[in-house]
């Protein structure tokens, strides 16, 4: 096969959910169910044949990790992993330093960090794409698998309503972020002192934002209900105070009752069954976990590909 070539339009990156039009997401979306198709009929798809995916961690990673690196070798490209332990990273090297380093080794970059603004250093200063495998503010990533096993298994979400239960943190915001580019609803649940930060999320309409001091009400009716741990990376040292904050918000079989009568329940994983879920209802057969943690490699796959070769039409 001969090397594929880096499309030359001007270099895009991949850092937030608004980063890409609405049409531009749900082409990585369409790619991702062709791309799909042939993963299940064994069928090659090596579009990135000899190109180099560079990913760095500073935070740990199980299915992010597994997700872009098989996904990469199934294109037919090479990975290069990078954590703050084996790299300069871990010895204060300024990241644009890194990145202008790195850039000019590889065709594209998956970073997994804390604060959004290192990764928006890191491709600023960046010769290849970037993109956000995770950081403290967001999740694009997981978004977008969310949202591809969504339509998979109820059709197209605009007009439909999602229930996010618990922390506002990086998927609550990103899961904003899809609601207004593609037109549902998010119904947001949190604790008192956990909510969503106004600041950040200006005055969103209320056909696309409500928020509900009851999580029984903001599940009502909802056609995906979904969560997070209670404690995310970085914030081990109040897990204790969460655990008595976030008591009442376990999505248990009441909570799923109210919901649409076929509803499905998403977690991003990894999960504690009896704190932010139960187990009967992330072992259920509502439940779709499995499915959207598999759709991380597909969707990822179509995201690596529209960065590096643009849209495609075979």
């Amino acid at each position: 096969m001969s090397e594929a070539t880096p499309h030359s339009g001007p270099l895009r990156h991949f850092l937030q959910f608004r980063d890409f039009t609405k049409d531009e997401i749900n082409y990585v979306i369409a790619r991702a169910r062709l791309i799909k198709d042939k993963f299940k009929r064994y069928e090659p798809h090596r579009t990135l044949h000899d190109l180099n995916l560079a990913m760095v961690f500073e935070k740990a990673s199980t299915r992010t990790r597994v997700s872009f690196e098989a996904g990469m070798y199934q294109l037919g490209g090479s990975v290069i992993h990078l954590t703050t332990g084996d790299s300069q990273l871990g010895r204060s090297e300024p990241i644009e330093d890194t990145a202008r380093v790195i850039s000019r080794m590889v065709d594209l970059v998956m970073i997994r960090t804390f604060e959004q603004t290192r990764i928006e250093r890191f491709a600023a200063h960046s010769r290849v794409p970037v993109i956000n495998g995770l950081t403290n503010e967001y999740h694009p990533c997981q978004i977008l698998a969310d949202i591809f096993t969504f339509i998979e298994h109820q059709g197209s979400i605009e007009g439909k309503t999602v229930a996010w239960i618990g922390d506002a943190n990086n998927m609550a915001y990103t899961w904003l972020q899809a609601a207004e580019m593609l037109g549902f609803k998010l119904n947001v649940s949190t604790p008192p002192g956990y909510g969503l930060e106004p600041a950040r999320i200006g005055q969103p309409d209320a056909s696309i934002l409500e928020q509900f001091d009851n999580p029984i009400d903001a599940c009502r009716g909802a056609h995906l209900v979904t969560t997070d741990v209670w404690t995310s990376m970085g914030y081990e040292d109040e897990n204790e105070e969460r655990r008595r904050a976030f008591a009442d918000w376990c999505v248990d079989a009441e909570m799923m009752a109210v919901a649409d009568p076929h509803a499905i329940f998403m977690h991003c994983l990894p999960a504690h069954r009896g704190e932010e879920v139960s187990a009967e209802v992330i072992d259920g057969p509502q439940s779709v976990v499995w499915d959207e943690a598999e759709n991380r490699l597909h969707v990822q796959k179509a995201l690596m590909e529209f960065l590096l070769l643009g849209q495609l039409k075979a």
